[in-house]
C-alpha cells in the first residue's frame, strides 16, 4: 500500500515537472514568435539608414544606406554613401539564399552558409545579421526569466552557427528586443547589440541598433530614418537583377 502511495506520488510530480516544463518551452516560443511579429508585421518597408563605426580610440566613420524589406523574408541593403562603398549591397531572400554585389567587380556573389558569421563591409554586423528571416526559423527558445520588464530567452541554433546561443532581452509589454548577447562555441560573449525602437504609425520601429564587438572593442551604431510602412513593393524588387542595378 505504501509502495503505491509512493509510486503515485512520484509519477505525479514527473506529470507536474513535465507539466511545467512543455508550458515554460511553450511560453518562450509563443514570446520569440511575437517578438518575431513585432519585426515583420508589415508587409513591406524602406527606409535610409546612417551608420556609425566606432573604433577603440573613439574615432568615428559615417556611411549612409538604404533598405528595402518585403514580409519576413526577403531584404536588400545597399550603402550609399561614401563613394567608396556606395553600391556595395547585399539582398537577402527566403531559404538561407544571400547575395553580395560588389561593384569594383561588377557582379554578384553567393554567400555560403559558412561564410555568413563574417562582417559586413567592415561594419560589426555579421552576414547572418543582415539577412531577413524570423529568430522563432533559426533558434530555438528557453524561457530564462520575467522579470524587470522583459522576458530572458537563451536561443539555441538550430543549424550550423557560429554562436553557442543568444541571450536576448524581449520588452514583455510590446515584445521588441532590447538587447542580444551573442556567445560564442566557448561560452564567451563576444559582441552584443542593443536596439531603441520607437512607433512609426501602427509599427514598433527599431530605430537604433547599437552592435558591439566586445573582442575588437568595436561598435557599429545603425540608426534609421525616412521609414515608410506598406508602399506596394513586390517580390520582383528583390531579384539579383534589381541587387547590381
Amino acid at each position: 500500500m505504501k509502495k503505491t502511495k509512493v509510486q503515485s506520488v512520484v509519477l505525479y510530480g514527473l506529470i507536474v515537472a513535465g507539466s511545467i516544463i512543455s508550458a515554460s518551452a511553450q511560453d518562450a516560443n509563443t514570446i520569440l514568435k511575437k517578438m518575431d511579429d513585432v519585426m515583420y508585421s508589415p508587409k513591406d518597408m524602406t527606409g535610409k539608414n546612417k551608420i556609425v563605426l566606432i573604433d577603440k580610440n573613439g574615432k568615428q566613420e559615417t556611411r549612409e544606406a538604404s533598405i528595402l524589406q518585403k514580409g519576413n523574408d526577403k531584404r536588400i541593403f545597399r550603402f550609399t554613401a561614401p563613394a567608396s562603398q556606395a553600391g556595395i549591397a547585399v539582398l537577402s531572400l527566403p531559404n538561407d539564399v544571400m547575395y553580395l554585389y560588389l561593384p569594383a567587380f561588377g557582379k554578384e556573389r553567393r554567400i555560403s552558409t559558412s561564410v555568413k558569421s563574417q562582417n559586413f563591409a567592415g561594419t560589426d554586423f555579421s552576414y547572418d545579421d543582415m539577412e531577413a528571416k524570423p529568430y522563432s526559423d533559426k533558434y530555438t527558445p528557453k524561457l530564462q526569466k520575467n522579470e524587470s520588464g522583459v522576458f530572458v530567452l537563451e536561443l539555441t541554433p538550430k543549424g550550423q552557427s557560429d554562436y553557442s546561443k543568444i541571450i536576448v532581452n524581449i520588452n514583455n509589454i510590446n515584445y521588441y528586443p532590447e538587447l542580444m548577447e551573442y556567445y560564442d562555441k566557448g561560452n564567451t560573449k563576444i559582441k552584443e547589440a542593443k536596439y531603441i525602437f520607437n512607433k512609426v504609425g501602427n509599427y514598433w520601429n527599431a530605430q537604433e541598433i547599437e552592435m558591439t564587438d566586445l573582442k575588437k572593442n568595436h561598435k557599429s551604431k545603425m540608426q534609421m530614418s525616412d521609414v515608410k510602412y506598406d508602399t506596394g513593393l513586390t517580390d520582383d524588387d528583390f531579384t539579383v537583377r534589381k541587387l547590381i542595378q
